[in-house]
């Protein structure tokens, strides 16, 4: 039968575990008394579908993937240090952390970030006596940085209002704690409390949405607060902190977005995705023994909602599509094209005392964008501005830091820098210029000018900038190298198109200069 099988998705073109009927699962209607009163009403029977209601079923999932947790789980920092301390506060402490770090953050890149952070501040105490400058200058480069900001924040907060307790409750994480919201709340109180309280994040949403036949937009309001239900229904109440890190754990390594392994899923008896691909293969195969019935191709013998209008099943617009097998599951409404902006960047260089080039550096406001980091001299750029119209605004821009030291003609045009923030598609136009020798900026923070500093490049290796900063971009026709000082586009067919170069690459000193 595996050979069958194999030969039918081999002759329709498909690949392991994807079917080849594209139809619509038949509708349901919403129970109002399993939800929050936003579904249309369905009989309880009707309702099973996209639920958990059976105490057997429950356990066995719990049982499943816990004993796959058990023995695949990874080997991560976070999850040892709160296995060992026996501290309730501290161990809270250990999993916020990893928690916001982890927000939209892959695991490799945090492992690092993590780990110097808990040697630099092992507790809430620690932390709350930390500088926003330190915070900022450790956080660089992991992105989104207003989490670090409101992290020793609320880190803050417990050590002068809370007697340096942690709330042990998840309603409580999220009412007292800025920057906790319901998920952090939930993974908190169930893995350093154990409160028998679901998680809802990206990879329980994908997992859920799989195991549960929802196609709704998984983004929307009224599909949350039932993903929150489900994930509520399944916590484990006597490991709920295992369980909900078995589900993100599942997600992130098997219940892919693209490939997943539903091979070596151990909760794959309760998925109803790959129920219906496991029905369309059957199909496939009777028709390839001529043993096939009238309807099969187009009605697979697989339980579904009955006939009706569900808010949870997938939209009749965007019926299942054999070719995508369980990744049918979840769609989510299209996103919003990030807005383009340019934004002119000037890096300053002057001597130093010594004679090694220093660069100037200004902090960013203390709210918005990228708050509270250091940057060269930058200002947004109007549409429509020629290439003289932009150096115009340049040079008056950075008059205002280095006065008569600027030299018009030597103002030098590098190229273009790309960086895709979570919601702007920015652009930065790089310019240089090298100032003479001893040259003075205007005093940090008077005329409402923001605070400024030179440093050397070993000292901006180490200040808080952000990511756009260290940024080098390759264009199509070769090399834009940013480099602090004498900056200037050279030639370098060596590279692959499109690097993104190191920070050292911005900053090496033309030869000769």
């Amino acid at each position: 039968m595996s050979r069958l099988r194999a030969a039918a998705r081999g002759r329709q073109g498909l690949p392991q575990g994807v079917g080849e009927v594209r139809k619509s699962p038949r509708r349901c209607r919403e129970n109002p008394s399993s939800g929050k009163g936003v579904f249309p009403s369905l009989s309880t029977q009707q309702s099973a579908y996209h639920l958990f209601s059976h105490p057997v079923e429950i356990q066995a999932f719990r049982v499943n993937l816990l004993a796959w947790y058990d023995k695949c789980k990874r080997d991560l920092p976070w999850r040892k240090l709160a296995a060992s301390e026996s501290d309730p506060t501290r161990r809270a402490y250990t999993v916020w952390v990893s928690e916001i770090m982890l927000q939209q953050t892959q695991v490799a890149t945090v492992i690092d970030y993590y780990n110097r952070w808990m040697q630099k501040w092992p507790t809430l105490q620690a932390l709350a006596g930390a500088s926003l400058e330190d915070v900022n200058e450790l956080w660089a480069g992991l992105g989104y940085y207003s989490r670090g900001k409101r992290l020793q924040e609320a880190a803050q907060k417990v050590v002068s209002e809370l007697a340096g307790e942690m709330p042990r409750a998840a309603e409580e994480l999220q009412k007292l704690l800025p920057g906790v919201g319901r998920y952090t709340a939930g993974a908190i109180a169930s893995i350093a409390y154990g409160q028998a309280t679901g998680v809802v994040d990206g990879n329980v949403i994908r997992v859920l949405c799989r195991v549960r036949g929802i196609g709704a937009d998984s983004s929307s309001p009224a599909v949350i607060d039932r993903l929150w239900d489900l994930a509520n229904t399944l916590v484990d109440p006597v490991r709920p902190g295992d369980f909900n890190q078995a589900m993100m754990e599942l997600g992130a390594t098997v219940c892919t977005p693209r490939a997943p392994l539903c091979m070596e899923c151990p909760v794959k008896p309760h998925c109803r995705a790959r129920c219906r691909v496991e029905k369309e293969l059957e199909c496939a195969s009777k028709r390839l023994l001529g043993k096939a019935a009238p309807t099969c191709p187009q009605a697979p013998d697989v339980e579904e909602c009955a006939a009706g209008s569900c808010s949870l099943c997938l939209p009749a617009t965007e019926p299942w599509d054999s070719s995508r097998g369980v990744a049918n599951f979840p769609r989510r409404a299209a996103k919003k094209q990030p807005r383009a902006e340019r934004t002119a960047t000037c890096v300053l260089e002057r001597r130093g005392p010594g004679g090694e080039p220093e660069y100037l550096i200004v902090q960013r406001p203390s709210s918005g964008l990228l708050a509270g980091l250091w940057e060269f001299p930058s200002l947004p750029l109007e549409p429509g501005l020629n290439e003289k119209q932009q150096r115009e605004v340049v040079l008056g821009h950075i008059q205002a830091w280095a006065g008569d030291a600027v030299a018009r003609g030597r103002l030098r045009h590098v190229g273009e820098v790309i960086h895709i923030f979570s919601h702007i598609h920015q652009t930065y136009v790089v310019y240089s210029l090298l100032l003479g020798g001893g040259a003075q900026t205007t005093a940090s923070g008077q005329d409402g000018q923001p605070a400024c500093r030179w440093v050397t490049q070993a000292d901006l290796q180490k200040s808080a900038i952000s990511t756009a900063m260290k940024k080098g971009h390759k264009r199509k026709r070769g090399c834009e190298v940013a480099r602090a000082g004498q900056l200037k586009a050279e030639a370098d067919s060596s590279r692959p198109r499109r690097q993104q170069l190191s920070l050292a690459a911005f900053l090496k000193a033309p030869a000769g200069e």
